[in-house]
């Protein structure tokens, strides 16, 4: 106490000092969320959980490969049919006690009111996590049980090391059920309807076009889709019938 009156640290000397405090890995100051939220930047490689900050590593290039494609896909196709947005890291999902940065998410049209200018304040519909040797525990284990109890309805694995992909939906007990590929390799998701993944795609080198990967899946709405977005932006064809 000082003449009566109990000390404070300024807010933004108390920032520096648990930026600091959290730069061994282990920081041991609460931190509150809206406190991680003006300490992280965009390149601030950290998740909040349980009022401490998490410090993670830098992602390998098949990594951040394989995230750009399955979000250039999931994209394309919510986009066809205005399903709602995919994001991709860093982005932040509010959870209640913890703030994750899944390296996808997407997030259906209906809660789009969930969305706020720096984070995801609540559950998405569908996240991805792709493994690597530094967060297989987190993924697998605080993650895993966070997602589930939040009602997060889809869980993606992907691990391009052991090249084994794991799909989880919510049960009707608000329980995670690991859905296999069917017996052709495809996998086909619950919240994105009609949206189907050939498994062996993610461990092809290099990875599949977007765009045929997108044909395929979706077809001939596709096609018109990307015909429109081509129009759009100036281009035209003798075989176009739409063309004045």
């Amino acid at each position: 106490m000082i003449d009566g009156e109990r000390f404070q640290i300024p807010q933004q000397l108390r920032l520096q000092l648990l930026a600091l405090l959290a730069q061994d890995g282990e920081q041991r100051v609460a931190m509150t969320y809206d406190e991680f939220l003006n300490w992280a930047d965009e390149d601030t490689l950290a998740e909040w959980v349980n009022g401490r900050v998490v410090m993670t590593s830098p992602a390998s290039l098949r990594h951040q490969m394989l995230a750009q494609f399955l979000t250039r896909v999931l994209t394309g196709f919510a986009e066809v049919g205005h399903l709602g947005i995919v994001i991709s890291a860093p982005f932040q999902m509010k959870l209640e006690q913890s703030g994750r940065e899944p390296d996808v998410l997407f997030v259906a049209e209906a809660h789009r009111d969930r969305l706020h200018p720096t984070y995801l304040d609540g559950a998405a519909d569908l996240v991805i996590e792709i493994l690597s040797p530094e967060s297989i525990g987190r993924d697998r284990g605080d993650k895993f049980y966070e997602y589930e109890r939040a009602g997060i309805p889809e869980y993606w694995l992907i691990d391009p090391e052991t090249q084994r992909a794991e799909f989880y939906q919510l049960d009707g007990q608000g329980r995670y059920q690991l859905v296999p590929a069917n017996g052709n390799g495809i996998y086909h998701a619950r919240v994105l309807p009609g949206f189907w993944l050939e498994v062996a795609w993610l461990w092809l080198e290099p990875l599949p076009s977007v765009e045929r990967t997108l044909l395929e899946v979706v077809g001939e709405p596709y096609a018109h889709y990307l015909m429109e977005q081509l129009r759009q932006q100036g281009f035209t064809s003798e075989a176009d019938p739409d063309k004045s």
